[in-house]
């Protein structure tokens, strides 16, 4: 494997700006190396022509001396529910087969104007819906520190696209856990910011009032450049928010001193794996040598988070995804009867979980018994909240670990869903709270998979998760470890 591969963003552009590298060179390493490992199912298109025509353009600035920004000409990836200009998106789904979008989602927008070289599309599960990237209609996803087991999901592919070095940073969307669960389980850190940070339009939406864009990246200085770069208000999406975007590069391991760091006892419980609970715990450690005081903690709501989130997002799909008809999207089924095209349209073009996941919204939406499910959910993701915010009285930042168990192996959990869903059980009351929250790899487990730790802040204070994530950067170089399958050229 080529040495620029494990290249930081930050020293990509000084290689550009000293003349050393150009953005083609780059484009043609990454190429290479996502065709060398091509068989971890990490991507499901590339846009050649359009990296291309882009790294082209970025050389030439480069030779002027007027690059944009740290991120011009450097290659990324993009989950496939993020919507892209003339290049299909189909959020790993049959019904969106060939739907070719007329514009480009906001965070593609500014990523373009700072000069990013998009490579391609990564592969997920089918309309975000799943935590191993094994329910998409292009295949599963391979964990690259071992192809037999899973990369996490929904955004596998996005991980994995950053942990086997195919691209220098990736993007996905978390609903439930789907950035920080697949960087727990592929060694790479992975940022789900404040509900608002980011904005939403352009993305394919699973749960609007959840939904959320972030970054993946081996390096925490690389993961401030994506996300500095697409954060931000924007009028085009009304849950934006006008905060200041404060710059987590100013951000420093001293940071920590004095601060107090909550661990929630519910998070280290019964169904933990061993080792988890040992890196996190190790983890703590390494904040309270740098200075910070671990406090004790609890956020009794914890324990109907994962029925909540169950309610509420399978609802908000079951609306959105009513819009898929057959008629407007994707292929369409063959019939005569308007009602029979739309059913069977569905039926062909929705994967098992999809079809699940919009049976349990429609039921609990439905009259009868919406107020005993739903509406009641949304009182509980109110208590929830609160004892984030009560919390938070108490302590700068909670330290948790991210996923209850490494990497299991592919197909392990596909006949039960109830323990796939258990899968982001450390993930999931974030998610209905709003909260900013990092996974940070801090270990490995006795069969060699990566573990990560949870950081979560209050709201707006993204800072703070990149101050103590600095800590855990300095005591491991496990994100920059690149995994055996990077080097391999077959990864089947």
């Amino acid at each position: 494997m080529n040495a620029l591969l494990e290249q930081s963003i930050h020293g990509l552009h000084a290689s550009y700006l000293d003349g050393s590298r150009r953005p083609t060179d780059t484009l043609d390493e990454c190429l290479a190396q996502i065709e060398r490992t091509e068989a971890l199912g990490a991507f499901v298109r590339l846009d050649q022509a359009g990296a291309r025509r882009d790294a082209e353009a970025a050389d030439e600035r480069s030779k002027r001396g007027a690059l944009r920004s740290p991120l011009d000409g450097v290659p990324i990836a993009l989950k496939d529910n993020i919507i892209t200009k003339g290049l299909e998106t189909n959020a790993g789904s049959k019904i969106l087969e060939g739907f070719v979008p007329p514009y480009d989602a906001t965070l593609v927008t500014r990523l373009r104007e700072a000069g990013a070289v998009i490579v391609g599309k990564t592969n997920l599960d089918e309309f975000a819906m799943g935590s191993s990237t094994e329910h998409s209609a292009y295949g599963a996803t391979k964990n690259p520190w071992d192809p037999s087991r899973v990369p996490g999901g929904s955004s596998g592919g996005s991980a994995v696209a950053v942990a086997a070095r195919q691209v220098y940073g990736s993007f996905g969307t978390d609903t439930g856990g789907s950035i920080r669960q697949p960087a727990s389980l592929t060694g790479v850190y992975g940022l789900k910011p404040t509900y608002g940070r980011i904005s939403r339009y352009g993305l394919v939406a699973y749960a609007s009032s959840l939904d959320q864009a972030g970054p993946f990246a081996r390096r925490l200085d690389d993961l401030a450049v994506l996300y500095l770069a697409v954060a931000g208000f924007d009028p085009k999406d009304a849950t934006s928010h006008p905060e200041a975007v404060p710059d987590p590069n100013a951000c420093t391991a001293s940071g920590m001193a004095g601060l107090k760091v909550g661990l929630p006892s519910e998070y280290l419980t019964e169904g933990l794996d061993p080792e988890v609970e040992s890196a996190v715990r190790l983890a703590a450690k390494w904040l309270e040598d740098a200075g910070a005081k671990i406090v004790p903690i609890s956020l009794p709501h914890t324990r109907y988070a994962l029925s909540t989130y169950y309610l509420i997002a399978t609802a908000e799909a079951s609306s959105n995804l009513a819009r898929y008809d057959g008629l407007r999207y994707g292929p369409r089924a063959k019939s005569t009867d308007l009602a029979r095209t739309i059913v069977e349209s569905r039926h062909q073009g929705f994967g098992a979980e999809v079809k699940r996941r919009i049976l349990l919204g429609t039921f609990v939406l439905s009259a009868g018994y919406y107020e005993a499910y739903y509406a009641r959910a949304q009182k509980v993701r109110t208590l929830i909240r609160r004892d984030f915010e009560a919390a938070f009285q108490d302590v700068d930042l909670m330290l948790t670990p991210t996923s209850p168990v490494p990497a299991f192996e592919l197909g392990a959990r596909l006949s039960d869903p109830l323990a796939m869903y258990l899968a982001d059980v450390c993930t999931l009351p974030v998610s209905l709270s709003g909260l900013p929250a990092l996974s940070a790899p801090v270990g490995l487990s006795s069969a060699g998979l990566p573990l990560g730790a949870q950081l979560i802040a209050p709201w707006w204070q993204e800072t703070r998760l990149f101050e103590a994530a600095l800590v855990f950067e300095a005591r491991t170089d496990l994100a920059q470890r690149a995994p055996p399958a990077a080097y391999a050229a077959d990864s089947s």
